[in-house]
């Protein structure tokens, strides 16, 4: 894709910087039992590699395992889903699905302090 400029670079869909992560959690709509792990994180959403996954708009409480066994939880909304068959998952990238961060409710100075690798 080209823009105005004449770049043959693709536009990002949001300004603010991804960090590669991957980590261990739990999801769910009243409690967090669905399992995967992040590949990505932001500020505000993260994206999540589940055969498990909820659709778009769709409330969820998160509970997300650091490397040192502490525990971040927040609430989010499902932004968007891509869904493949369980047996490509792993094989598939970007298999899961977007969750925009509405609130941290336990442990946000943790989760701020994972943006300590360079953004994607």
């Amino acid at each position: 894709i080209k823009n105005i400029t004449g770049d043959s670079k693709v536009p990002q869909k949001r300004n603010l910087k991804r960090y590669n992560k991957r980590l261990s959690l739990k999801f769910g709509i009243e409690e967090p039992v669905r399992t995967g792990y992040t590949e990505d994180i932001s500020n505000d959403g993260l994206f999540v590699k589940t055969v498990n996954a909820y659709p778009p708009m769709t409330r969820l409480n998160i509970e997300i395992t650091l490397p040192d066994k502490n525990i971040v939880k927040a609430e989010g909304v499902v932004m968007w889903l891509k869904k493949v068959p369980p047996s490509l998952v792993y094989m598939v990238k970007k298999s899961g699905m977007g969750i925009r961060i509405t609130k941290i409710t336990e442990g946000e100075e943790l989760y701020r302090k994972l943006y300590g690798t360079e953004p994607l």
